[in-house]
């Protein structure tokens, strides 16, 4: 049974109805199409429209209306994700230099997968991933290996909201997918954007689980600094390394084979 909320707030409801549905959105909407998609009147949502562009939580272009990365803004304030990024900040540097290589870090935000901080290549031959980039957790290394690294119980509640966002998949085929990721401890797969990239992503774990997804777009080619092979031992070790400062206890299988491993010196590959 439905139980009624004891508050209403009609016009903060409204409003939150447009960020969702504009945060859903694939293209920009303009006020018919919010209109018909909420089932409310134009004039029932064009002073929100105006106070939502006024705070700058929305903008308006010739197309229509987007969000803007307000409420991204907001999120990266708050001190647990201020703490991963500034712990992950000089590490994905030190990748970046190694490998000459881009890396950036992705977290999970309802049914996709958000880059939240990067570190661009040194060399002419990287591909950065800008900040505040989206797309679906299935449809993206970094997304499945957020998915992958997960307890039974989360990993369901994730798909059902990648499900319930609109996107279709097969759930074993998926699901299999994760659990050989899962098995390996790493993904790596041709960018599904540009050819002659391979994505490479591996799991930040914080009591077994993956608190983000630490990821590099191997460009391959003459320029390269190191092999494939040799970027996947620095990337692992980073996260490890990051997984550590977080959560010093932290020691399940993966982490530990990590660092029993180790990582070779990168810069002594060919």
């Amino acid at each position: 049974m439905t139980t009624k909320s004891r508050y209403q707030a009609p016009a903060l409801k409204k409003g939150l109805e447009i960020l969702e549905l504009l945060a859903a959105a694939t293209a920009p909407l303009n006020m018919s199409d919010i209109s018909t998609a909420l089932g409310r009147s134009v004039s029932e949502i064009f002073r929100m429209l105006q106070v939502l562009e006024e705070h700058r939580y929305i903008a308006r272009g010739d197309d229509g209306y987007r969000l803007t990365n307000r409420l991204f803004a907001l999120g990266m304030s708050q001190p647990p994700v201020r703490n991963l990024v500034g712990i992950a900040l000089p590490v994905m540097s030190e990748v970046a230099r190694r490998t000459g290589q881009s890396c950036h870090m992705a977290v999970a935000s309802g049914a996709e997968m958000v880059v939240i901080v990067g570190v661009e290549a040194p060399s002419l031959s990287g591909f950065a991933i800008r900040v505040g980039y989206r797309r679906p957790l299935h449809r993206s290394a970094s997304g499945r290996v957020l998915l992958a690294f997960q307890s039974a119980d989360v990993r369901q509640a994730m798909l059902d909201d990648v499900r319930l966002a609109g996107a279709d998949f097969d759930r074993a085929a998926l699901a299999a997918e994760l659990d050989a990721i899962a098995a390996k401890g790493l993904h790596t797969t041709p960018s599904p954007v540009l050819n002659a990239i391979t994505d490479m992503s591996v799991p930040i774990l914080v009591m077994g689980s993956a608190r983000a997804a630490l990821t590099v777009p191997f460009v391959d080619g003459p320029g390269a600094r190191v092999t494939l092979d040799a970027s996947q031992a620095v990337l692992r070790h980073a996260a490890a390394t990051i997984a550590e400062q977080l959560s010093p206890e932290v020691r399940d299988g993966l982490y530990q084979r990590v660092v029993d491993h180790g990582a070779p010196d990168a810069e002594s590959d060919g």
